[in-house]
Parts: structure tokens; sequence; C-alpha cells
């Protein structure tokens, strides 16, 4: 990528506008993220205006996306063609609508499920583990380790410890299967399901959805930063 830019900048202006440290600033060029810095007889470094705006770019762009790939984005912009750069950011948004629409389905799901009444259900109902399994496209293996680590506890039949699933613990699972679908780690479920079996608790799993939703929100608008700062340093000049 050429500059279009004029008036040479030392690494500590480019640090001071970018806020990044003057090490990062090295970091970045290293890496690719900004374009290689003119030299002087000396050897020292000689920034421009784009390289400010490729921090900042940047800075958003990881963001939104992650550092690794924020990275291969930049790179992408300096060294190849329009197209993988165009296909890298095609990329992100669509990495993010997934992880909404997931969060949407998980949501809407965990909100029917848990409203499930309880009320006059028969002993048929519960499950085994086998059984459950099948019902919901797992290992037992799984199903094994939410008991072990207390997100879905089964009773037991007998003194030889066969696990039986009441219908609460058949609705558990089902709400521990969407929300690791949508992508909940099992230390945030061991905080989430025991609120959601008391009174009233389905508040604190929907306000953790919520706020997922919000943090996909803020990464939505970092990459759209990102890519109309870029657009602003590849974009033809307009004609004078």
């Amino acid at each position: 990528m050429k500059s279009r830019n004029s008036g040479d900048l030392r690494t500590a202006d480019v640090a001071r506008r970018s806020g990044y440290s003057v090490q990062q600033v090295r970091n970045l060029e290293r890496d690719g993220v900004l374009p290689p810095a003119r030299r002087t007889p000396a050897g020292y470094r000689v920034y421009d205006e784009s390289h400010v705006r490729c921090a900042r770019a940047y800075r958003a762009l990881a963001a939104g996306t992650g550092p690794v790939e924020a990275k291969a984005i930049m790179r992408a912009a300096h060294t190849g063609p329009e197209r993988d750069l165009l296909a890298r950011l095609d990329a992100a948004h669509a990495r993010l609508d997934r992880e909404r629409r997931d969060l949407a389905l998980a949501g809407a799901a965990a909100e029917a499920i848990a409203d499930e009444p309880l009320a006059d259900v028969r002993p048929a109902d519960a499950m085994s583990i086998s059984e459950l399994a099948g019902a919901l496209g797992v290992r037992t293996s799984t199903l094994r380790h939410w008991d072990a680590v207390g997100v879905v506890v089964p009773g037991r039949t007998d003194r030889h410890g066969a696990r039986r699933y009441s219908p609460q613990a058949v609705r558990d699972a089902r709400i521990v299967h969407q929300l690791r679908l949508a992508g909940y780690r099992i230390p945030q479920l061991q905080m989430l399901m025991p609120q959601l079996r008391g009174a009233g608790g389905h508040e604190d799993v929907f306000a953790s959805l919520a706020a997922r939703v919000a943090g996909i929100d803020a990464r939505s608008r970092a990459v759209f930063e990102g890519s109309a700062a870029l657009y602003a340093l590849l974009a033809p000049p307009e004609p004078e």
C-alpha cells in the first residue's frame, strides 16, 4: 500500500497518536500490520500519516476479530490482492453473524425450555443416560462430564449407581446443551444453572445472554470502524 500522505513522523509520534508504545509500533511494523517505514541514512525510521491510520485500523479490528486475525487482515491490505482482504473481512462479519444467530437460538430455546411446566409429571418421563444422550444427540461421556462438574445432576436408581434423569434434570440438560452450542463454557454454566433452578433465577441466564449479545454488538462496531479506516486508506483518491 502506497501512502497518499505527506509529513515525516517519528516512532514516538506514531505511538502517541495511535495509543501504542514505541516498542509496540516497531512490533506492528515487524508483523506487517504497518507498511515498512522509510529509513534515514543513519537508519532511523521515518513514518507518515498512513502509518498512524493503519495502527488505528488495526486497533479497531483487533477489538472486533482478535489480534491474530486482525494482523492477517492488515497484511492482506498491504500485500495481497484486494479480493483476499475482502474475503477476510467477509469472514469476520460471518463469524459475528453466526455467533449472533446461535445466541438468539439459545435464548429462545432456554426461555421455552425453562418455562415448561413440571407439575404432574409422570415417572415415565424420566430418562436413562443413553436415552437422554440419544435425545440430545450427544455422547454419554458428555452427560457424565456435566454430572461431574455439577451442571446437570441425575438421580441414581440403585446401589450400583445407574443414572436416571428426572424431568427437571432432562430440562436442565436441554438448556445446557443449547447454551453450549452458543459458546458457553462449563465455568459459566456452573454459575448460571444453580440460579436457573432457583425461584426467579431465569433472569440471570437471560441477563448473561443479553450481555453476550452486547459484546457481539461492540465487536461488530469495531470491525465496521476498522473496515472504514482501511477503506479510507486504500480507496483511490477522488479526482480534483
